[in-house]
């Protein structure tokens, strides 16, 4: 297979974290509009960027990965629908005391579950908990681990 045909895939998606980064940027923007602030510093600050950037990085990759088995572009806007359940059912929206137990247990293991509680312990906001970077962090490298291997397989494989 061609090096370019691999490069293919890497710059779709850089372009996409650049995309990424560039809406975050926004958001932030928009948030210290309205009167939002973060309150742990700097260094808290980019973390939490750079936390939010990971995790992002991350479901780039299974989303690559899925379209990859998916096959068609028409079938990808089908396998987009999936990313939302991850998103609803995390702590981002509510807090998984106020959930029946088996849900909130799941809840509580949603890597973006693990993120929305350090962002907001680094940002210096309501609902932080002391210690959530570490899983913030190891989430977002294990599903690369999975994943990213499993999206250059299957890439190689179609070019076959």
């Amino acid at each position: 297979m061609p090096m370019a045909d691999g490069a293919v895939l890497v710059g779709r998606a850089a372009a996409d974290m650049l995309q990424s980064a560039a809406g975050l940027l926004v958001m932030v923007g928009v948030g210290y509009a309205m009167g939002w602030s973060a309150r742990g510093g700097f260094a808290a600050f980019a973390g939490a960027l750079g936390l939010l950037l990971l995790l992002r990085f991350a479901m780039l990759w299974i989303g690559i990965y899925l379209a990859l088995v998916a096959g068609k572009p028409e079938l990808v806007q089908a396998v987009q629908i999936l990313v939302w359940p991850v998103g609803f059912l995390s702590n981002a929206f509510a807090s998984p005391d106020s959930m029946p137990g088996w849900l909130g247990t799941a809840v509580e293991w949603n890597p973006m579950s693990a993120t929305a509680t350090a962002v907001r312990e680094l940002f210096g906001n309501p609902g932080g908990e002391p210690g959530g970077v570490t899983a913030a962090v190891l989430w977002p490298l294990a599903l690369l681990a999975v994943f990213f291997p499993l999206a250059v397989r299957r890439f190689h494989r179609l070019g076959r």
